[in-house]
């Protein structure tokens, strides 16, 4: 009975330490392990203009008013229409009660309606967006960068930051004086391209008070955008 127990005791203590040897597998693997970090970046051109158009008006019959909205909105996207590489957006449309001075009856409605337009051809819109505020309003102006511009400098920027972080862990490697390096992990992220870029449309208002349509200069600038590589390596020692 008693060699029965004793054998027992050694055979938990022997499947003991045969379960400790993946921890101290697993413990070697960390073993000369380096965080490192590496960001590229660069200059992109923003090459997608934006223009946010509008019309509101009142009526204290909605439907008229309504009829009118449609009305300006409908000559504004066949002229639009007419206009080749220009992408058409109808925006939000809204309207809503206006009441009199003691807030309790309503006197009337407003209505407004958006249009949205983008293209690449800056000049072809910038001359649209003139001759359309002969009856719609500014609301804004942007740029910003197209989808095939994105993708193709993410790409461009992906292999630099990739090499960036081997030259990175080469440098590591070389200051531990280790023979080599194995990278454990990398991520590679984009800090995002940045959101588009707001131009004050003041020069659109003045074109829009003169009797000819104007068309406005246009600037779009660029924007810098990066990419980082994130990752450990293991530095193999002599």
């Amino acid at each position: 009975m008693h060699t029965f127990r004793r054998s027992a005791a050694l055979l938990a203590l022997s499947v003991g330490t045969v379960a400790s040897l993946p921890a101290v597998a697993a413990d070697e693997l960390h073993y000369n392990q380096i965080s490192l970090r590496a960001e590229v970046s660069q200059e992109v051109a923003r090459d997608l203009m934006i223009v946010t158009l509008y019309t509101e008006e009142q009526n204290s019959d909605p439907a008229k008013l309504a009829a009118d909205v449609s009305t300006t909105m409908n000559k504004a996207l066949a002229q639009a229409r007419q206009v080749k590489d220009i992408t058409l957006r109808q925006g939000s449309r809204n309207s809503y009660p206006i009441y009199d001075t003691k807030g309790q009856k309503i006197t009337g409605w407003r209505e407004r309606a958006e249009l949205r337009l983008e293209s690449s051809d800056f000049a072809a819109l910038s001359k649209l967006t003139g001759e359309l505020l002969t009856d719609l309003k500014m609301g804004g102006m942007d740029f910003a960068i197209a989808t095939p511009t994105r993708k193709a400098s993410e790409d461009a920027l992906l292999k630099d930051a990739v090499a960036a972080f081997k030259a990175r862990a080469q440098l590591a490697t070389d200051a531990l004086g280790g023979k080599s390096y194995k990278i454990v992990n990398l991520n590679l992220n984009s800090n995002g391209y940045p959101q588009p870029y707001l131009r004050a449309p003041m020069m659109m208002k003045a074109a829009a008070m003169d009797a000819a349509p104007v068309t406005p200069d246009v600037e779009a600038g660029t924007s810098q955008v990066s990419m980082t590589a994130d990752g450990s390596i293991e530095v193999l020692m002599p």
